[in-house]
């Protein structure tokens, strides 16, 4: 008799597996065309006898602790960790006796409509995670039916990031200085194929982590961003203009105001400032401010596809995730990212069949209750 074999991931997923679920899944494996070249980064410490399988992983957090043991300390440090605390203050309530034979988990944003509301987020410099960096990640999000966002401090240049982009491609950038040379660079983007520009307020701007001495700190202060720079950026713009970096109901609803067409609430994972509100926490009332006026999208130590339905419940768009894509790349290179997202996007459907939503839209705040800490 032939003897069957099935990996741990498939095995878990057998319990509770929904057929709505696999049928999505199905749509999404059906386009994959992923380079099978990619060697990764070298060990570091550890044999590779000792790494599982990418077929063998149950869950995203599994991928961090691979990637941990894939890269050096120095560069593992940027995308460590995450703080989960209110996620963990939120329950899911369950419903049933409605059918989600029938799920669809798509969005529709700026024109496009994606296959689930998941975004692969902005990160820099992703070369110090796997030799082919953000084309890596550009496959693997494009196989799993991903927008992904690609930073302005790349490894790669933008029409070759965009080029692997087949599912679409945002830019993401720091206001600067120069707002003349950073005009430039977003319509090199555009160019490249970026269908919406991001731009990342709150944070230093960029390279003030490498700058030294108060002087040159002072000229990169936050302090220096207003509206004016935020509107001179926006004119003449053809693709639609988000902000990243929003925490709180004020500024959303300014940032509206002033025509901007798409909000990231955002803390940067935590890194700039302990003692502030996590993103998941302030998102509500963001969502009440704004309305519907624009898109409100939220990222920040999502890692189950629970999260991101509270993410939808609370009234969020879609979700930008930054490390755990990380953490694939690290890992397996463009099969990783995939496979984070595709694990993602299979989590959220099972959710959705638990509390009878079977499309974004059936989801409201009474399928969640926040407890008290």
């Amino acid at each position: 008799m032939k003897k069957t074999v099935i990996n741990r991931r498939k095995a878990l997923a057998g319990f509770g597996s929904l057929a709505a679920v696999s049928a999505l899944l199905e749509q999404s494996s059906s386009a994959q065309n992923i380079s099978k070249q990619n060697t990764g980064p070298k060990l570091v410490g550890e044999a590779p006898g000792r790494i599982a399988p990418r077929e063998d992983m149950a869950n995203v957090l599994e991928f961090e602790d691979v990637a941990s043991r894939m890269l050096a300390s120095v560069a593992y440090a940027p995308i460590a960790g995450g703080d989960r605390t209110y996620f963990e203050r939120i329950t899911l309530r369950p419903r049933m006796m409605i059918s989600t034979l029938e799920m669809d988990m798509s969005v529709d944003m700026f024109g496009q409509k994606m296959f689930a509301p998941i975004i692969v987020g902005p990160i820099a410099r992703q070369q110090q995670f796997h030799p082919e960096g953000e084309l890596a990640t550009a496959r693997g999000a494009s196989a799993a039916k991903a927008v992904m966002v690609a930073s302005s401090d790349s490894s790669f240049p933008i029409d070759k990031i965009a080029a692997e982009a087949k599912a679409g491609l945002w830019y993401q950038a720091f206001p600067d200085a120069d707002a003349t040379a950073l005009k430039s660079q977003i319509q090199q983007a555009v160019k490249a194929g970026c269908k919406a520009v991001c731009i990342t307020v709150g944070a230093e701007y960029r390279g003030a982590k490498r700058a030294s001495g108060p002087a040159q700190l002072a000229k990169m202060a936050p302090s220096a961003l207003n509206w004016n720079v935020i509107d001179q950026l926006r004119q003449g713009l053809t693709v639609p203009f988000v902000l990243k970096g929003i925490m709180t109901p004020e500024e959303a609803d300014a940032a509206v105001k002033h025509g901007v067409q798409g909000i990231v609430v955002s803390d940067y994972g935590g890194l700039l400032s302990k003692g502030m509100a996590p993103a998941i926490e302030v998102l509500p009332s963001i969502v009440d401010a704004v309305s519907g006026r624009v898109p409100v999208l939220v990222d920040g130590s999502f890692r189950r596809g629970s999260d991101v339905f509270k993410a939808l419940a609370f009234g969020a768009t879609a979700v930008m995730i930054g490390r755990p894509a990380m953490w694939g790349l690290s890992a397996y290179g463009a099969d990783g990212v995939q496979s984070v997202v595709e694990m993602l996007q299979t989590d959220l459907g099972r959710d959705l069949g638990q509390c009878g939503t079977p499309t974004l839209k059936a989801i409201s705040r009474a399928h969640v209750k926040v407890h008290l800490a």
